[in-house]
């Protein structure tokens, strides 16, 4: 992090999530993710002494989406453990299946997956695929369009893109909609900003 540290200090801890998206020859997507956790230094364990830098935790999933996001195949794996028997879970995540990664289905992997009936860190990395799936359609199309012409996902769905605001008036003039209008009546959003806020 760019902010100054205060105290010294020694790392114990590494995650590492990395995501993938795959556009595949049959028109549809691969989202791949895998997690990994290594220990700094040697970590005692119930199960034995796992070495420094040896992963306890190694897995990832991968989900074959259509262009509606549609969940058509879905695959897990539990390679590094801290216990035997974790990776028996696995084979339960294609259950995900006929799921849509942008409609319901994070609190939909929460209620099929929690507690004992899944494995905690695959079930928070399912949490990051939506929005992989999202950035790996992205450079599909302008982010200003849709296929049918309806309002961009992006909308509305965090603090910058909020179609009451003056980012959305700005570069996506359609949508913005401030309190009493509707969206598009705002009209073009040149000069709306001052010289001082675009300097």
């Amino acid at each position: 992090m760019p902010q100054p540290q205060t105290a010294s200090r020694t790392r114990t801890h590494l995650r590492s999530i990395v995501l993938e998206g795959w556009k595949r020859d049959d028109r549809l997507w691969d989202i791949e993710a895998r997690l990994t956790d290594r220990k700094d230094q040697d970590y005692p364990l119930a199960s034995g002494l796992r070495p420094k830098g040896e992963a306890v935790h190694g897995m990832w999933v991968r989900v074959t989406i259509d262009a509606d996001f549609n969940i058509v195949d879905a695959q897990a794996s539990i390679e590094s453990m801290p216990y035997p028997g974790c990776e028996q879970v696995a084979p339960a995540y294609r259950g995900i299946v006929g799921l849509n990664l942008v409609r319901g289905f994070r609190r939909s992997v929460g209620e099929m997956f929690g507690g004992v009936a899944g494995c905690s860190h695959l079930t928070e990395l399912l949490s990051s695929l939506p929005t992989a799936a999202i950035q790996t359609f992205a450079g599909e199309q302008l982010d200003t369009e849709t296929g049918g012409g309806g309002k961009p996902f992006q909308l509305d769905r965090c603090h910058a893109l909020d179609t009451r605001g003056q980012i959305v008036r700005r570069f996506y003039p359609r949508w913005f909609s401030a309190p009493g209008t509707e969206p598009g009546s705002a009209g073009s959003p040149t000069g709306f900003f001052t010289s001082k806020e675009e300097a």
